[in-house]
């Protein structure tokens, strides 16, 4: 055998030698990242690993295990963009969660009022919803009813938004989909803060279009007390979010057990989404890393 052609093969030999090990440590790192549960990031949480191109964001969420995503503002994105974006999920088998209802700063004012130019664009958006979710495979629309009205007794602001959320579950029932309803703690002057407030707006709805989308972050400012307050609302919640509070960063950053709450969604046989509504603690590569490895700590229960 000639001398070059020899060196030449020992080469080829030795990097592949090399290379096994790391394909196996690869391997290895994905079978770690079985989620028990699904896990939707948000699109911007990898951008130093993947990149700012959203195709390349997805591929590397799903390289990590995740299953799903969450995107707020699909609605405001183009067709063509919404399609890409069904595609990739489609053949990186995963789902599409929840994006926002958004009718704009009316929501503000809100379904509180009664009055028929804010129950006019919610309806109207509900419409517009409809057909995006079909085009992203999407089931679920969050929807927040917006600020009080406070020349209104609460009982009538109360009746206000059933009778609004009813109009929209009649949109969104026929096509299999749901408002999820999410009571937040961004400001006293919303509405909807509370997780037995939703539950019985929900109940009044009466439609499987019209459920709730529990926030951990918000709830644990609010009213704390998760899993006993999650268990009487069980019923009526569709969909979950995270962020630990306070700071609502990733799982492990704040007072919340998220080992225990995920521990609990798994023991009740949740099989939905769970979206990763949250920042991150640190804003760079290492940053990323410890966000997931904070959902492999938290869902090793």
């Amino acid at each position: 055998m000639k001398r070059r052609k020899f060196i030449g093969q020992i080469s080829w030999a030795t990097a592949l030698s090399t290379m096994i090990p790391f394909a196996l440590e690869a391997k290895s790192q994905s079978a770690v990242r079985n989620f028990k549960l699904n896990y939707g990031p948000h699109f911007g949480m990898f951008e130093h690993h993947a990149g700012k191109d959203l195709m390349s964001q997805l591929d590397f969420m799903a390289d990590q295990g995740f299953r799903s995503l969450e995107d707020n503002g699909m609605l405001a994105r183009s067709s063509a963009e919404q399609q890409k974006i069904a595609e990739r999920l489609e053949k990186l088998n995963m789902k599409m969660g929840v994006f926002v209802v958004d009718g704009g700063d009316n929501w503000k004012v809100s379904l509180t009022t009664g009055k028929k130019e804010f129950l006019d664009n919610f309806l109207e958006t509900c419409k517009k919803s409809v057909e995006v979710a079909k085009s992203v495979n999407a089931k679920w629309m969050t929807v927040v009813p917006g600020f009080y009205e406070r020349n209104l007794p609460i009982g009538i602001q109360t009746g206000n938004v059933i009778e609004a959320l009813k109009r929209g579950a009649e949109i969104f029932e026929p096509h299999g989909m749901s408002m999820v309803l999410e009571p937040l703690s961004d400001t006293p002057e919303l509405f909807l803060r509370h997780s037995d407030q939703s539950y019985a707006i929900c109940k009044a709805v009466g439609s499987p279009a019209c459920k709730i989308l529990y926030d951990s972050y918000h709830m644990q400012r609010n009213e704390g007390n998760l899993i006993a307050n999650i268990d009487k609302c069980w019923d009526e919640i569709a969909y979950f979010q995270v962020g630990d509070n306070p700071g609502r960063n990733e799982p492990g950053t704040g007072e919340i057990n998220h080992k225990n709450l995920f521990k609990y969604l798994h023991e009740k046989g949740f099989d939905g989404i769970i979206g990763m509504e949250h920042g991150l603690s640190q804003r760079n590569l290492e940053g990323e890393k410890k966000l997931i490895a904070s959902y492999v700590e938290a869902d090793s229960f």
